[in-house]
């Protein structure tokens, strides 16, 4: 009989070599749904690995999309750290986008001096956001993550 058994220390070879298996077969996965698809599967992986880095526009581009990314991370590691648990940080980040553009709009035309405006209102609609999660936690003792999501 086949048993299970954990080993005294893990594997240094699979520590790097997993996550090269796990990229190998990503890509020939993603290779074979192209041609099941019809589709030419170097050119899908050109548009996946090659275009966002082909040049300065491309890198911007890159940059552009990956920046709030960046920013829903760093808020959701600083309440993990906390042990505060949140599945709606895009939904935060959605809130304080709009009440920073409204914030902007209704204030166009007064020059560069209305950035601390608008970044404060996006704070506080992400905030206000926020708060609904936890009110609903304090107040209902309702989860947190459930109530997020």
């Amino acid at each position: 009989m086949l048993r299970l058994e954990m080993r005294p220390q893990p594997s240094a070879a699979w520590s790097y070599a997993s996550p090269l298996l796990a990229i190998a077969l990503t890509v020939l996965i993603g290779m074979a749904l192209f041609a099941a698809l019809g589709k030419d599967p170097v050119a899908g992986l050109r548009v996946f690995f090659w275009e966002p880095v082909r040049n300065a526009r491309a890198w911007s581009e890159l940059l552009l999309k990956a920046t709030p990314l960046l920013l829903i991370g760093l808020g959701l590691a600083i309440g993990f750290r906390s042990n505060v648990w949140n599945i709606g940080a895009e939904g935060q980040f959605v809130i304080g986008a709009v009440c920073a553009s409204g914030t902007a709009l209704a204030l166009q035309g007064v020059g560069f001096a209305v950035w601390p405006l608008v970044l404060l209102a996006g704070v506080a609609g992400g905030l206000a956001w926020a708060s609904l999660t936890a009110l609903l936690r304090d107040r209902f003792n309702a989860n947190e993550i459930l109530v997020s999501l």
